[in-house]
């Protein structure tokens, strides 16, 4: 049986090297596939490696450790790394979640180690804690954040905020960002719904646009509006029907 692998997930440097080190010293055998400093990284190391045993912190830049989780949940097992959050620490008990509190404890890791250890030797299905961990995120973060497209021989992480606008094509949505442009499996009406209203307006039956990406709105000689884009060439045509978005521009 190959050596399990694991993921850690800490901004603090520091910290991050005091985890590896206890790791490394409480189980051995366990191998870093990968180390990260934000959710973004931490996201495109569990697509990329897949280890089976991720230790996250929960407050990290990007993404929360929480929502990277949501990711793994039923896919790996799960070790949170926590401050004195007792909201979370409630929740993580009701879920049999596995969770340690900074500063870190050495006793308190151990324990959850063998946990971990035990649930893997088992070959215990990692917990799907899918309804724990949306409830730890919260209704205000219920919309994507993130999409994850394929690209060549790799799938890669676009953030929400670095989209321009997204057009259906087919069945399909062409997702377009400054710089590239990606093709999704889903239709645009599937990814709308998961999109921040706020922030992504549609403005044609075929076209969704971020309201962040629009340099100008302009009207044609016959009475049509056009949106211009900070970033991309493209004018992108906006329907009567959803012209009374900007009236107030």
């Amino acid at each position: 049986m190959s050596n399990p692998t694991a993921l850690i997930a800490e901004d603090e440097p520091l910290l991050r090297a005091e985890i590896r080190e206890a790791l490394a010293k409480l189980w051995p055998e366990l191998q870093i596939c990968a180390e990260a400093a934000d959710g973004i990284h931490a996201l495109q190391a569990l697509h990329q490696y897949s280890p089976q045993v991720l230790f996250l912190d929960i407050h990290m830049p990007g993404l929360s450790g929480l929502e990277v989780a949501q990711q793994a949940a039923g896919k790996a097992q799960l070790v949170f790394i926590t401050a004195n959050d007792q909201h979370a620490i409630e929740a993580f008990d009701r879920g049999a979640i596995d969770y340690v509190q900074k500063p870190i404890s050495t006793v308190r890791l151990s324990t959850a180690i063998e946990r971990v250890k035990q649930r893997l030797q088992s070959q215990t299905a990692p917990l799907d804690v899918a309804q724990v961990l949306r409830d730890l995120v919260g209704r205000n973060n219920e919309y994507l954040k993130w999409l994850t497209v394929p690209h060549a021989n790799e799938v890669r992480m676009v953030m929400t905020d670095d989209i321009c606008y997204l057009q259906a094509d087919n069945k399909y949505t062409s997702v377009f960002t400054a710089a590239s442009e990606f093709l999704l499996s889903s239709s645009l009406k599937q990814v709308r719904e998961k999109l921040e209203p706020r922030m992504f307006w549609q403005i044609h039956r075929s076209t969704v646009v971020n309201v962040a990406a629009v340099h100008s709105v302009h009207r044609t000689f016959r009475g049509a509006l056009e949106v211009k884009l900070k970033q991309r060439p493209e004018i992108l045509a906006v329907s009567a029907q959803y012209a009374p978005l900007f009236k107030h521009l």
